[in-house]
């Protein structure tokens, strides 16, 4: 009895008995885990609630049309140098090529652009070497001797097959001329006359060979006034030219005549050979002497530009003169050589004559022009003139008749 805890103790209530439910007694060795009971669910709760911004707003204001559109993106600012997006992507348009390459680079160019049939190729290297920076005053020596290689080709760079090319090229080598000293830069304006200016007027544009025939006139306005000393020189150059052509002026035996005469002559000033014991005023007027010859170098230099510079233009006028069939050139052609003319004092003396004679070749065309007569010799009408010339012997009126035999012509309206 001393087991049961509950002895003596009055029974439940049936209330209490309704409250409290009795639990089985667990049982240690077997438990179980009793599930819930499937709930039932309807179709109807399977299907998706409409969003509520789909219903619609009775309060709301109808939305703008305008308002829909997207936005424009803000304008990027301005990066500050050193700062890169990471996003975006940049190619690499030069190299860095080391002055060793660039050399190396040059003289390779210039060993094929002299062949007319490599020039096209050979010269948009050049152009692509002028693009990527690679010419500097270090390596302007190479970069003038490249394009002193170019002119020297067989072909002239006026030919139609390569105009286009030595165009490019000359062109392109404007933008490096800050790097090039003064010697360079006047070879580099000779030849900017003879390939870029000179293939301007076979151009089919009329702007450009007007504008072409402006620069012309404005350098021949910029030379000096021929000099007798000039007339000499050109003359020497000439024959020296011709001596070129013709080969060596002398032989080897000429030569060494004109070697031993220049031996006999310091024999001769100086017999006993004094001259070495006498102290001499060298070391005094040396930077004198120094002054000089940089001067006297100015001097040659200058002078050989001007030459240089009256042949190109002298070329130029002589393209310019071929071009006169074409109808649209020849006003510009009459100006241009005609200012030539006016302007022949600045010539030397066979510039003159080929000025002269231009004048005078395009001054008779120019008043058969005027007669009514083209360069071919046949008669120059315009479309206009054939006209006039058809409708004035025409019977025509509004009235369907002109008069009573018809002889009144059309001139009324024609002038």
């Amino acid at each position: 009895m001393a087991d049961n805890l509950f002895s003596g103790l009055p029974p439940p209530s049936s209330s209490q008995q309704q409250e409290l439910p009795i639990f089985p007694k667990p049982d240690d060795s077997k438990i179980e885990i009793s599930s819930p009971a499937p709930t039932l669910v309807l179709k109807s709760a399977l299907k998706r609630s409409k969003p509520q911004e789909s219903a619609p707003n009775v309060s709301a204001p109808p939305v703008l049309k305008s308002a829909l559109k997207r936005s424009k993106p803000s304008e990027s600012t301005p990066e500050p140098e050193g700062t890169y997006n990471s996003e975006r992507l940049q190619f690499k348009t030069s190299t860095d090529a080391s002055e060793e390459q660039v050399i190396e680079a040059m003289q390779k160019i210039t060993s094929h652009i002299k062949n007319p049939s490599k020039f096209s190729k050979a010269s948009k290297l050049a152009i692509r070497l002028i693009q990527a920076g690679s010419v500097k005053p270090e390596t302007s020596s190479y970069f003038i001797a490249m394009l002193e290689a170019a002119m020297s080709s067989k072909t002239p760079c006026t030919d139609r097959l390569v105009r286009a090319d030595y165009h490019a090229l000359f062109s392109a080598a404007q933008d490096v001329a800050e790097c090039l000293d003064k010697s360079q830069k006047n070879l580099l304006t000779i030849w900017t006359f003879k390939a870029v200016v000179a293939n301007d007027l076979f151009t089919d544009d009329s702007f450009v060979f007007s504008k072409t025939a402006t620069r012309i006139k404005e350098a021949i306005s910029d030379l000096p006034v021929s000099t007798e000393e000039d007339d000499v020189e050109e003359a020497a150059a000439l024959e020296e030219a011709a001596v070129k052509e013709n080969g060596d002026g002398q032989t080897t035996q000429d030569a060494a005549e004109a070697a031993s005469a220049g031996n006999n002559e310091d024999v001769e000033s100086d017999p006993f050979g004094l001259d070495a014991w006498i102290p001499s005023s060298g070391k005094k007027n040396g930077k004198t002497k120094i002054k000089r010859t940089n001067e006297d170098t100015d001097a040659e230099e200058n002078k050989r530009f001007l030459r240089s510079k009256r042949e190109a233009l002298i070329t130029c006028l002589e393209i310019a003169a071929r071009r006169y069939k074409v109808p649209w050139c020849q006003t510009v052609i009459d100006i241009l050589v005609k200012h030539a003319f006016e302007n022949v004092s600045r010539f030397t003396s066979q510039q003159r004559q080929a000025v002269e004679k231009l004048w005078a070749s395009v001054r008779e065309q120019h008043l058969r022009r005027k007669q009514g007569k083209s360069v071919t010799g046949k008669l120059d009408v315009t479309a206009f003139e054939s006209l006039q010339d058809k409708y004035a012997n025409e019977k025509m009126s509004i009235r369907s008749s002109v008069g009573a035999s018809g002889e009144r012509r059309a001139q009324q309206w024609l002038g």
